[in-house]
């Protein structure tokens, strides 16, 4: 099972990715705003999202937002 971002790129458990858009979280009061690099995600079973931790919150956010950071 391939996960790839927004770009094609190949995600694996562990890398660093960046946020192109602003999203707005559900149950949490601030955005992440584009560009803010998320660390060490993890692969979820589904082929379109994967779960990073957020500050202190664990969130699930969609691949088609988030490109593989250098």
């Amino acid at each position: 099972m391939d996960v790839k971002d927004s770009n094609g790129n190949i995600l694996s458990d562990g890398d660093s990715v960046t946020v192109i858009k602003d999203l707005k979280i559900k149950g949490m009061s601030k955005t992440l705003k584009r560009g803010t690099a998320v660390k060490n995600i993890r692969l979820t079973s589904s082929t379109d999202a994967v779960e990073c931790k957020v500050g202190k919150s664990v969130v699930v956010l969609k691949t088609c937002f988030l490109k593989k950071a250098s």
